[in-house]
């Protein structure tokens, strides 16, 4: 189960609720454990500005091809731009610690 998740827009965090951060958790976890040599999840920190993605895993940097840097940018600007409140997203960071 999910101990924390942050969301922020723009550097500025971004409040959500239980459903939110369930489906922000399963989503996110679900993508990174599906890429080839994933093991064991602890955190995970996606980072998006400009339609650059930027993957932490458990501390160290996760390397990703153009494919999974668009899945992962278009999925997550997608789910996030629909949330109430949120402006026009330049930046965009989602930290999920299991």
């Amino acid at each position: 189960m999910t101990r924390k998740i942050r969301l922020s827009v723009n550097d500025a965090p971004v409040e959500i609720d239980y459903f939110i951060q369930n489906f922000l958790d399963h989503t996110i976890t679900g993508m990174v454990s599906s890429l080839e040599g994933v093991m064991d999840i602890r955190e995970v920190v996606v980072s998006i500005e400009g339609t650059q993605t930027t993957i932490l895993l458990n501390g160290k940097s996760l390397p990703i091809n153009d494919f999974v840097n668009d899945l992962f940018r278009n999925t997550l600007l997608g789910m996030v731009s629909t949330l109430k409140g949120v402006p026009e997203i330049r930046q965009l960071t989602v930290d999920v610690q299991r």
